[in-house]
């Protein structure tokens, strides 16, 4: 009786010894993303429902897809990027930091113009000729650096189209990222902002009073793409973004999403 107990004693320590490896592994699995600061809120909801239904964390970092780019060119451990533009994705193809095969499309967005909420400036037609620069009269207007950061990029590019540029530029206010222009806009600190229409409907501190009308400017694109040095887990994790779930979650926030799989 001893003996047996002994030996199922062993037998639970031996099963015990070989399961804790294995589910310490499992519970190790996670991806690190590099992700557009106007991506945030969104993908914080996506992100949250992949690790509940694959068990594997995902951890973020949001900032403007130029200093993104940069970090991953420098040997970041990140395991996918996701660019407010084409252009930085671009970079990192021709560096030879994004895995072949793995880039796609995913998500489109709008370029709008927002003042703070108790702005006594109400909503305008931005079309040819668009005087900018008068509807700021003395304050600043708050936008991404337009020499780097991609909704920077898109507001230059937009103003030059509309002949608005020359006037308005000595008023810029330009900032690291999207967020940071939207911040200075909800505190009252810039009288106008060019921002994606995403990030002026989570923030309830300003209002749109604008849309830049298409063709204004550079479509919009988010790609997205595994790095060269990812993890296996990156493979279900770009499944993921595709699926039903994660459009529902993308749409809700103000997306388009351009590439789509059916849910099963």
């Amino acid at each position: 009786m001893l003996r047996r107990t002994f030996t199922t004693k062993l037998a639970l320590l031996a099963a015990t010894l070989w399961l804790a490896p294995h589910a310490a592994s499992a519970q190790d699995k996670s991806l690190t993303v590099f992700a557009a600061a106007s991506m945030k809120n969104a993908l914080d909801d996506v992100n949250g429902a992949y690790t509940k239904a694959t068990g594997v964390k995902v951890m973020s970092s949001y900032a403007a897809s130029s200093a993104l780019a940069k970090q991953i060119e420098g040997g970041a451990p990140a395991d996918i990027f996701m660019s407010a533009d084409l252009n930085w994705m671009d970079y990192l193809d021709r560096k030879k930091a994004i895995k072949p095969g793995t880039r796609v499309s995913l998500l489109g967005n709008k370029l709008v113009l927002i003042a703070p909420k108790d702005s006594k400036i109400g909503n305008v037609t931005i079309a040819q000729g668009f005087d900018l620069a008068k509807l700021a009269g003395d304050g600043r207007i708050a936008t991404g650096d337009v020499k780097a950061v991609p909704v920077g990029l898109y507001a230059k590019a937009a103003l030059e189209k509309l002949g608005s540029w020359a006037a308005a530029e000595p008023k810029f206010a330009m900032t690291d990222n999207v967020r940071a222009a939207l911040v200075l806009v909800s505190r009252g600190e810039a009288a106008l902002g060019i921002v994606y229409e995403t990030d002026a409907k989570v923030e309830p501190g300003v209002k749109i009073i604008g849309a830049f009308p298409e063709g204004s400017h550079p479509t919009i694109v988010y790609p997205v793409a595994a790095t060269e040095n990812a993890k296996p887990e990156v493979t279900s994790y770009l499944e993921f973004l595709r699926s039903k779930t994660a459009r529902d979650i993308f749409e809700k926030y103000g997306f388009t999403v351009f590439t789509t799989k059916p849910a099963t």
